[in-house]
């Protein structure tokens, strides 16, 4: 029995050095001299060789998406692996034992798959696993969820179970108040949410305070452009089993979290449903995600997850509020719906890590890359090898509009006033940008010009009329206020404004007066947002990998290690708006990122004073 194993085992062999030797030679297979071997052509079943099979076992749905394809699609460009999908008829119709056979397999729940027959295969034929499937009945449930998230240590937003289908009475206390319930002796006050304890359930209500109005607002799957509607029901469901937990503030966005592997995570945030139930949606029908940088807890955050669940690739959601961050779902396996670069950089992590575990097993000749963990290790000019551990840059703002000044004095009461309100005689002087600050400025303006026109203006006031004007026409500019494209300074004079131009005339007052500087103008041109963007593509060259010419290394350098957890990127930008608007545009170039500068510029550049931020730099840009 022996004898003929290994009879067999050294024929197999054989037939896989002809086919090799056939496909380097281009010649046609003959089996002259080896006609016991038979032809290879008529043997359909044997693999290509030295390839892996890797399959993806989902609903058809799942498997003929979009990002599927389009990560399936740089699989392939692995020499040695080889892509197939199992179709649904199969998956639904035929015994396990009829499935077509692998080496690696992805497979993932979702409505109407059959999970236990997913298991089944796995047991009958004991592939590599990319997605634990066991802990996939686990994702189904948001008690067992939280209850794992718990373990781990990852925060969560307080919260009870109510469980109705327990035979113990102290899991299904229920008590209701006005603005309240209380949970099995714990309390909640509104505004409070209640999600369905079985995670396919999408029908998660958040309850308000009478004080706000009251009612709820019911969230569901995305239906067009809806994913949630108000309702004036204030009171909770009386059938089921629900979990209610705080309701967190977080700004009306929520940030989504995808794991390749428990060294990489890709971050978006989206419009919180919760807001106004109104999906974003871009010019192509996509619902509209913002670019999200991790801290270093969030990323210890996915790895957490990641490995809990056993999940490689996994999508899951992240709460910003109160200075924390917290997980309130965890979805399993899900992908980025629209980015090159995450496709890019999934399907070189799942292409390697197959590799590593199967490549031993197969004979393949196939050594383990750069990975993206590992440290990076660079020349120096003294020619030893270092590790590269950090890597800053100070940039100067790209082209701008011409800079404009107008100055005036000013002694209106109401002048002193705004002036005192925002403590400028704590310093002497005050900074006024933010739209609010600017309105206030503009209101007093317009009033002070009403009253010249009805006569009832003093003297003084009358002789700034031309300047008035002039200060209300730049702040009446673009039919709203950015608050970066201009400002206005008060500067305290204790004995009046001294006038350095020749073209102001007059003796300086003794009386106390207020200098008005108004500044507009100094905006980024369309040529400075361009110079910028390009600037960060080129940057990326300067991290291994990222070398050659830039326009042609997608997904290299620093533009991957950006998702990595050795990544720590911070921007910082003055708070003039074409500084603020060139940190955008260069950041969208680096990260290869996509949309408008605005959302960029909300998430990823902090706005900061940046005296002090370089050696010997105390007030230098005075």
């Amino acid at each position: 029995m022996k004898v003929d194993k290994l009879i067999e085992k050294r024929c197999w062999r054989l037939q896989r050095k002809l086919s090799r030797i056939k496909n380097d030679a281009g010649e046609a297979s003959s089996s002259d001299g080896c006609g016991w071997l038979g032809n290879m052509e008529d043997e359909p079943d044997i693999p290509p060789v030295k390839q892996v099979v890797v399959a993806i076992c989902a609903m058809e749905k799942k498997s003929g998406s979009k990002p599927m394809k389009e990560i399936l699609t740089r699989l392939e460009e692995f020499e040695f692996i080889r892509t197939v999908i199992f179709p649904e008829e199969v998956i639904l119709k035929e015994p396990v034992e009829k499935w077509p056979l692998c080496d690696c397999l992805i497979s993932f729940h979702s409505k109407g798959f059959p999970l236990e027959k997913a298991q089944a295969y796995t047991d009958l034929r004991k592939p590599y696993i990319i997605n634990d499937l066991d802990m996939q009945y686990d994702l189904q449930d948001r008690r067992v969820v939280y209850s794992t998230l718990q373990r781990e240590g990852i925060e969560l937003p307080r919260f009870a179970i109510l469980d109705r289908d327990s035979k113990d009475p102290s899991k299904r206390e229920l008590i209701e108040g006005e603005d309240h319930v209380e949970v099995n002796g714990v309390i909640f006050n509104k505004p409070f949410v209640e999600k369905p304890v079985s995670a396919e359930d999408h029908n998660i209500y958040i309850y308000y305070p009478t004080s706000a109005g009251g009612g709820s607002q019911r969230l569901f799957r995305k239906i067009g452009s809806r994913s949630s509607v108000y309702s004036p029901e204030s009171r909770v469901r009386k059938t089921g089993s629900f979990i209610y937990e705080d309701f967190m503030p977080t700004d009306g966005t929520d940030v989504k979290v995808y794991t390749v592997g428990p060294d990489y995570a890709h971050a978006e945030a989206r419009k919180s449903p919760a807001l106004d139930g109104k999906v974003e949606r871009d010019s192509e029908g996509k619902e509209v995600r913002y670019p999200v940088i991790l801290s270093n807890a969030e990323k210890l955050i996915a790895r957490k997850v990641c490995i809990a669940f056993k999940q490689t690739v996994c999508g899951f959601d992240l709460l910003r509020a109160n200075g924390k961050s917290y997980v309130c779902d965890v979805n399993g396996f899900s992908f980025v719906k629209n980015s090159s670069k995450y496709y890019d950089d999934c399907a070189k992590i799942l292409g390697n890590m197959i590799l590593r575990e199967l490549a031993p097993t197969f004979h393949i000749p196939w050594a383990i890359p750069f990975q993206l963990d590992d440290p990076p290790i660079v020349p120096t000019t003294f020619g030893k090898m270092m590790e590269l551990r950090c890597v800053v840059a100070v940039i100067r703002h790209g082209d701008r509009t011409p800079k404009q000044k107008m100055k005036m004095e000013v002694r209106h009461p109401k002048f002193f006033a705004l002036f005192a309100k925002y403590d400028g005689y704590k310093d002497g002087h005050v900074k006024l940008k933010k739209p609010k600050q600017l309105q206030e400025v503009l209101d007093i303006a317009r009033g002070l010009l009403a009253e010249i026109e009805q006569k009832r203006a003093d003297p003084e006031t009358e002789e700034k009329k031309g300047k008035l004007e002039q200060l209300k026409s730049v702040l009446e500019m673009y039919g709203h206020f950015s608050g970066i494209n201009r400002k206005v300074q008060l500067k305290y004079q204790p004995r009046g404004w001294k006038r350095r131009s020749s073209s102001e005339e007059g003796d300086s007052p003794r009386e106390p007066s207020l200098v008005l500087i108004l500044k507009w103008g100094g905006e980024l041109t369309p040529a400075g947002r361009a110079q910028a963007e390009e600037f960060g593509r080129m940057f990326r060259c300067m991290y291994p990998g990222g070398q050659g010419e830039y326009a042609g290394t997608q997904g290299l350098g620093l533009l991957r290690l950006h998702s990595t957890y050795r990544h720590d990127l911070k921007i910082y930008a003055s708070d003039e708006g074409r500084v603020q608007m060139t940190a955008a545009a260069f950041a969208k170039g680096l990260l290869a990122l996509e949309g408008e500068l605005t959302p960029i510029l909300v998430q990823m550049v902090k706005s900061a004073n940046t005296n002090g931020l370089l050696d010997n730099d105390c007030d230098s840009y005075k």
